[in-house]
């Protein structure tokens, strides 16, 4: 969300609006962008001397409340937060400097990106303590909202604004995912283990309630966000210290999610529970609960998260912990959807840490990682889309070749077709009719279709480039439609391993790390198709390794592509009438 790199400007940008025009010089700062500082006293400390959670928790909703509200000229309010990994702890007398910006804004609401670091005064250090992204609402009494949009500038913010469309799919999934997960896959609940030495859940079990008052509040007369969050952390620490009868660590927060408000004079009923207990780590599920009055026999549910706990030794490293045996019914549920994001963690995890130099390109699908498989994919091309350093090597008749030089050695060609963009989406999104115009795709095998936007294909390539036999690829394909006036269709292309298509000795199993098209409309029958390619080394046996026979090859390629888009620009495919 916020790079290392100090991002400059040194002309100003008058289609952009007067806020973002500077002198020439300037260093260049996100018009949405909030700071605070706060220094680290035992008042804000647990029994370690560091930084509690709850803290933290109010500092950035407040931060970020402000950098919504800078964007939106009206009072906002909190609707999530979504995961948060802390990495570092904050102790007494160090800094806390926080950092919030408007990623992108939607039609009432908006995507907050969040960075915390801190900072030693006397070594002059500085740690990563964790990021965060947080959605708020903006809200007027009278009058609905409708949010300008944010123009991003930057490499970073481009990306931050193209990527954030993407997690606000998987928000909207999210419980979708959790749901098919414990009905199609296999997760081991180990529920049939010796209950003998097991803790019941309902031992660990906590209750409490609070009085909203007014410095509870927040300038709009709600419950400040923060504060509802930080009680959170309370009761799910309590919780958590009933299963180890120690002081436990917060590792991870699972998504605040606020499902309504709450004023001055309810009751918040916080409760919290020990979900699932796993080697060295815990799960405590959180719910709040409001009421206005004792007579009220209906509660609001306001809040709900889930929070990951470990508990450290002398070094620093989790200690093992006790199994937990769950209530039968709703606690056996609870049990195994813990066990369900735990799995959801890891698989997520293992795709964010896979460094491409040093791991095999294609990563295992499954359902229980499809959606943020979908989403990396999406997400990787929107990123290496939206790099400010590519460089114009060759343009030949109207077609571009730019070329980035990174880590990969990556290629976008460039190119205005007079067709619709909706059609060029539907005709460039089946991978089926490529071999139509792409001479490296010999054929193409429809493997799975896993919904609407996402397919699973199995690709063979002829033999070129010298090799001695033909390569065979396993392709995931995401589509993406705009999510609003300006954004681009999105074909994203990554490989994968597939158990029902293994490596055969007939071909050579080939990789492809990040590719595919980014499609604007440009006017009516009229659209810019951009091909993105990070390219393996697989890849570049195809072409000449000069860049004049590179261009030729690519330019003859796209030249084919444009003429396949013209031949068919009038059929009438079913999945174009629902574009």
């Amino acid at each position: 969300m916020f790079s290392g790199r100090t991002s400059r400007k040194s002309i100003s940008h008058p289609e952009h609006g007067g806020a973002s025009a500077m002198a020439e010089g300037e260093e260049y700062r996100n018009p949405t962008e909030v700071q605070m500082s706060q220094l680290v006293l035992p008042c804000h400390t647990n029994h370690r001397g560091e930084l509690s959670v709850g803290q933290l928790l109010k500092w950035i909703d407040t931060t970020a409340c402000l950098s919504a509200e800078r964007h939106a000229g009206c009072p906002c309010v909190t609707a999530s937060m979504d995961d948060i990994y802390f990495d570092h702890t904050i102790s007494v007398g160090q800094v806390v400097n926080i950092k919030a910006k408007v990623n992108r804004a939607f039609n009432s609401s908006m995507e907050v990106g969040i960075q915390v670091v801190s900072e030693d005064l006397c070594s002059e250090k500085q740690w990563s303590v964790c990021k965060a992204l947080a959605t708020f609402v903006a809200h007027r009494e009278l009058s609905k909202v409708k949010l300008k949009q944010v123009v991003p500038l930057t490499e970073e913010e481009k990306t931050e604004h193209g990527v954030a469309a993407e997690r606000r799919r998987m928000r909207l999934v999210y419980a979708d995912t959790i749901k098919d997960l414990l009905t199609h896959c296999a997760i081991q609940d180990d529920l049939d283990k010796d209950s003998s030495n097991m803790v019941p859940a309902e031992k660990t079990r906590v209750e409490s309630v609070e009085l909203v008052l007014p410095p509870h509040a927040n300038h709009q007369g709600n419950t400040f966000g923060g504060q509802i969050m930080a009680w959170m952390e309370n009761v799910a620490t309590i919780a958590a210290s009933r299963l180890c009868h120690a002081h436990p660590t917060l590792k991870a927060i699972e998504m605040f999610h606020f499902r309504g408000p709450s004023q001055v004079g309810d009751r918040l009923v916080l409760k919290a529970i020990v979900n699932n207990a796993f080697k060295h780590s815990m799960e405590v599920g959180v719910c709040v609960e409001a009421y206005r009055q004792e007579a009220e026999t209906q509660r609001r549910h306001i809040n709900s998260a889930f929070m990951t706990f470990v508990v450290l030794d002398k070094d620093d490293q989790p200690q093992k912990l006790p199994w937990i045996r769950p209530q039968p019914g709703e606690g056996e549920r609870r049990y195994r959807e813990a066990s369900a994001r735990k799995k959801i963690r890891l698989d997520r995890k293992y795709l964010v840490s896979c460094r491409q130099a040093e791991v095999a390109l294609s990563v295992p699908w499954d359902p229980s990682n499809q959606v943020y498989l979908s989403y990396y994919n999406v997400s990787s091309l929107k990123t290496l889309m939206a790099k400010d350093n590519w460089v114009l090597s060759v343009e030949i008749d109207e077609v571009r070749l730019y070329i980035l030089e990174e880590e990969f050695l990556s290629f976008h060609l460039e190119m205005v077709v007079h067709v619709d963009a909706a059609q060029v989406f539907t005709l460039l999104s089946d991978l089926r009719r490529r071999p139509e115009w792409d001479r490296h795709y010999q054929s193409v095998e429809l493997v799975q279709q896993v919904d609407e936007d996402d397919a699973i294909y199995h690709v063979i390539s002829p033999t070129l480039g010298g090799n001695t036999k033909p390569q065979d690829f396993v392709i995931l394909a995401s589509r993406r439609k705009p999510c609003d006036n300006g954004d681009p269709y999105v074909i994203a292309l990554r490989s994968v391993t597939l158990p029902t298509h293994c490596e055969t000795p007939e071909y050579q199993r080939g990789e492809t790390l990040c590719s595919g098209f980014c499609l604007w409309r440009e006017g009516d029958q009229l659209t810019k198709v951009s091909y993105y390619n990070q390219a393996t080394p697989g890849f570049l046996n195809y072409v000449t390794t000069n860049v004049s026979g590179l261009s030729t090859e690519f330019y003859n390629t796209f030249k084919a592509c444009e003429s396949f888009l013209l031949d068919n620009r009038n059929d009438l495919a079913p999945s174009l009438q629902t574009l």
